[in-house]
């Protein structure tokens, strides 16, 4: 059993045929799987995916890139938005991109702060996107949980070593895309290879980031098998084994799904 713990599921090409993707899923072992919001309007989408089947779940959220559109967005409607359904079991995709900057920084901050203050009050976990922007994001999260018990998870990281600890150092949780398969990639496994085995989650981030051997494809959930076997092979471990650690530890974040 495996969860895919970041998918975009509402995005295209995977949107036109769901049914589809998520059958290979699905026979591949990826029993679950929980897709992302990124902007408000297409959140509606979010929530008729979730209704309709019952092995996927899903959050709400502003991804970093969309900041300056969604100025209006406080904890208060992030708040409303997670109880239009039960399935809604997650906070983001939000943070912090000072890569792209497709979003003034100081939106980019003000929007995390507000996704932060509504998992505080709800008890859901934040998904979180940080690129270039390690002290930033840290130290955001460090005042954070100084202030109130945050659960965290960071997406997709690609990060250093350095900052892996010190985010460990807050109890996040820290996944892995496809990226941690690619060729260039090796000091990133190497800082996989040192992260606690109960710290570890799998995503794919479909329809992006194909893991090797579908690296320039559309990527989609059932390739995340091929990252699960690489982190295994990384760490020296059966393959079923990290499939139910990273299971038992989404599980431990986002709690039991029914």
């Amino acid at each position: 059993m495996i969860i895919d713990s970041h998918c975009h599921l509402d995005f295209e090409p995977l949107s036109l045929s769901l049914d589809t993707f998520i059958q290979k899923a699905n026979k591949s072992g990826v029993n679950n799987m929980l897709t992302i919001s990124t902007e408000d309007k297409k959140y509606h989408k979010i929530i008729e995916i979730i209704e309709k089947y019952k092995c996927v779940y899903g959050t709400y959220g502003i991804h970093p890139h969309e900041a300056d559109s969604h100025k209006n967005i406080k904890s208060k409607n992030i708040l409303e938005n997670i109880k239009k359904s039960k399935k809604i079991i997650g906070i983001g995709e939000t943070g912090l991109d000072f890569f792209y900057n497709n979003s003034h920084k100081k939106d980019q901050i003000d929007l995390f702060l507000e996704h932060i203050d509504a998992s505080q009050k709800s008890g859901l976990p934040l998904i979180i996107h940080t690129r270039s922007a390690e002290k930033e994001t840290y130290d955001i999260l460090k005042r954070a949980v100084k202030q109130k018990e945050t659960k965290i998870l960071i997406h997709c990281f690609t990060g250093s070593k350095p900052f892996a600890h010190k985010l460990l150092d807050l109890d996040s949780y820290i996944s892995a895309s496809g990226i941690v398969t690619f060729k260039k990639s090796s000091e990133l496994a190497q800082t996989f290879k040192d992260i606690p085995n109960n710290r570890i989650l799998v995503e794919t981030d479909s329809p992006f980031l194909a893991p090797e051997p579908f690296r320039g494809k559309t990527n989609e959930p059932s390739y995340i098998v091929s990252t699960v076997k690489f982190l295994a092979s990384l760490k020296k471990i059966d393959f079923e084994e990290l499939s139910k650690l990273t299971t038992k530890n989404f599980i431990n974040l986002f709690g039991k799904l029914n």
